[in-house]
């Protein structure tokens, strides 16, 4: 098969827009950064860096066409248009979160998700950029989606249970950016609410992962934070076996300066608390199911990456995209993180316009929109906590 032109980036990336201030530019950052990553890594998904490397002539380096030039009918991609800068369900669901947000105007819970997500999903078709048509995203969306749809909308369960018995992966934590950016500066905040909306998608590590990731994005937006500083973050928070993978996985990381150097060590740090086994389209007969002992892969491989690039927003993606497997979703975490660490000027503007393009999204206004929610969530919680210190207050000195 022919090798697909690459589209670089510049070797000094610059900024789509005049500056913004710091909320506004971390929140960008974080959300383009998470769509334009999960548009490089969307048409390599599920592959090996083997045959990333054979099908593309070497490591992919930008926006690439697809995996099969026959797409319409290569399995298991058929009917979706992955590569040529389509964004995928990822950052399809972290938009569809973003209006919930900006709907509820608070900190949202898992009853958001039953009146707010669901009825989205299911009731507004929009682009889907994968399939070129207008649809209801609920057709775009994989089983373990599917599910929540199925459950709350169809089977009335308490939305607070209805992630369990749903396969754990991390169809949770990958568009859980959103709750560490209504939370900026908060990974304690940011971790608890994701875990109560994750509930109604997801059970196990995989809703640990959403809490974790969203602490991790949280933490980025800190003055002054660093790659390390959002792992020793998520350290902090993580529980079980999603703590142990991540430790493993950052101390791995340590001696590595090269995403491509490092691939094999991250890999390997990962694999005896990943289910899904060493062929990631032929899981294991025990994968995905709930343990205490297990972690999503895609998480503590993106914090990897990120380390290994010093948070460098070009580096940590790459690194993702050519590690192979569920890469779009690795891409999809790592490029929110750096992102959120440097603001949208990290995001090299030849990649963020493409995929804008492409798909027909306006990567930019979900997150103006988004970062209004968070100063409103902020005034309000201001209000909300010096209410309890008056009525605190009030009680200890009675």
């Amino acid at each position: 098969m022919t090798p697909t032109t690459h589209h670089p980036a510049p070797a000094t990336p610059q900024p789509a827009a005049p500056a913004a201030e710091p909320l506004t530019d971390r929140v960008t950052g974080c959300l383009v950064g998470a769509a334009v990553g999960d548009a490089l890594g969307g048409p390599v998904e599920g592959c090996t860096p083997e045959q990333i490397a054979a099908r593309h002539g070497g490591r992919v380096e930008g926006i690439v066409g697809p995996f099969h030039a026959d797409w319409r009918t290569a399995r298991p991609i058929a009917p979706y248009h992955k590569g040529d800068g389509h964004v995928t369900d990822d950052t399809l669901m972290t938009h569809a979160l973003v209006r919930v947000y900006t709907t509820v105007r608070d900190h949202i819970d898992a009853y958001a998700v039953a009146d707010h997500l669901v009825p989205d999903l299911i009731g507004t078709p929009r682009w889907i950029p994968e399939l070129e048509a207008e649809a209801l995203p609920l057709q775009r969306l994989f089983l373990a989606e599917k599910w929540i749809v199925a459950r709350l909308h169809y089977g009335h369960v308490d939305p607070r249970e209805a992630g369990v018995g749903n396969i754990v992966n991390c169809g949770a934590a990958m568009y859980m950016a959103p709750v560490g950016l209504v939370n900026a500066g908060n990974p304690p905040g940011a971790y608890a609410e994701a875990l109560d909306i994750a509930g109604a998608h997801q059970s196990s590590y995989g809703r640990e992962a959403a809490g974790v990731f969203a602490a991790a994005v949280a933490a980025a937006c800190t003055p002054g934070a660093t790659a390390a500083s959002v792992a020793d973050a998520a350290l902090r928070l993580a529980k079980d076996g999603t703590r142990a993978a991540i430790e493993a996985v950052c101390e791995a990381a340590a001696p590595h300066t090269g995403t491509t150097a490092a691939r094999m060590a991250l890999r390997a740090a990962v694999a005896p608390f990943d289910t899904v086994g060493p062929d990631y389209r032929s899981p294991s007969l025990g994968a995905r199911r709930p343990s205490r002992l297990h972690a999503i892969e895609e998480l503590p491989i993106a914090l990897g990456m990120l380390l290994v690039a010093d948070g460098d927003y070009r580096r940590a993606v790459l690194g993702s995209v050519n590690y192979g497997r569920d890469c779009d979703s690795i891409a999809t975490m790592s490029g929110a993180l750096a992102g959120a660490l440097h603001g949208a000027a990290a995001v090299p503007a030849a990649w963020s316009a493409e995929v804008a393009r492409a798909s027909r999204l306006d990567l930019t206004a979900p997150a103006h929109a988004l970062a209004a929610v968070a100063r409103e969530v902020f005034a309000r919680d201001r209000a909300r906590r010096l209410a309890h210190e008056r009525a605190f207050g009030a009680l200890a000195e009675a």
